[in-house]
């Protein structure tokens, strides 16, 4: 496996609530894949300490920078926040992932090696293209989840099979043609609108192939308004789309 180069400077991404079981493991695993890629951690107010447990850390560990906003704002909010970081900061390319290992921090040079060598506005590391799949999961969260995206995919004309994956890559130079402070929604919804303003932008969007696998620690942070949520900003996207 090629290593990233040295000279490009890259971000990981991780946004947590209530990931203590996750992170310690999480860091040295990234560090171990992604050795000179910086770290930031982004923790809203975690009742289980994890954001202690960053802020101790990073004290000895400068490649992690760690935010603590003290209270549960959403996952799109700590994105955005995550991705202005990396603009402010002078990277050139910043890569989201979960923190309960669903998402395989093993696929990280692969989705920043795809990004850099295409130029990339976004890869999203996809479960639904060849290669890449879901383990573990119930046929219920593969039913979810695949009738999410077919239906996003027809409603907003996308052809992106992986619409909602969180496991992204980002080309700093594309966000910076945007306005970031545009994209409105606080939660899960953040993935497909920022897609969409990508796409409008003029950006490029490409796909690689990931197995998603079920988390074993912790609770899922997707509740029913999430759900609803979401669904919210694809009818708005597809109204867009529909008067533009």
């Amino acid at each position: 496996m090629r290593e990233i180069s040295p000279s490009c400077r890259t971000l990981v991404l991780v946004c947590t609530y209530n990931e203590l079981a996750n992170l310690p493991r999480l860091i040295d695993e990234i560090q171990s894949v992604a050795p000179t890629s910086h770290i930031l951690v982004i923790d809203d107010g975690s009742p289980d300490g994890t954001g202690d447990w960053g802020a101790e850390y990073s004290k000895t560990h400068p490649a992690m920078q760690l935010i603590q906003r003290g209270a549960k704002l959403g996952l799109g909010t700590a994105i955005k926040t995550g991705l202005n970081y990396a603009i402010e900061h002078g990277y050139e390319y910043v890569l989201n992932l979960d923190a309960d290992f669903s998402h395989d921090p093993a696929f990280i040079p692969t989705l920043f090696e795809t990004a850099i060598q295409h130029h990339s506005s976004l890869v999203i590391g996809s479960r639904y293209v060849a290669g890449g799949g879901l383990r573990n999961c119930s046929w219920r969260r593969h039913f979810v989840s695949r009738a999410a995206n077919i239906y996003a995919r027809w409603m907003v004309g996308w052809k992106i099979r992986d619409c909602s994956s969180a496991y992204r890559c980002y080309r700093i130079a594309a966000l910076q043609k945007m306005d970031l402070s545009s994209i409105e929604c606080a939660g899960y919804g953040f993935l497909e609108e920022i897609l969409w303003a990508i796409l409008q932008s003029g950006g490029s969007v490409m796909e690689t192939a990931i197995i998603y696998t079920e988390r074993e620690h912790g609770e899922s942070k997707i509740s029913l308004n999430e759900a609803i949520g979401t669904l919210a900003v694809i009818h708005r996207l597809a109204r867009l789309r529909l008067f533009s």
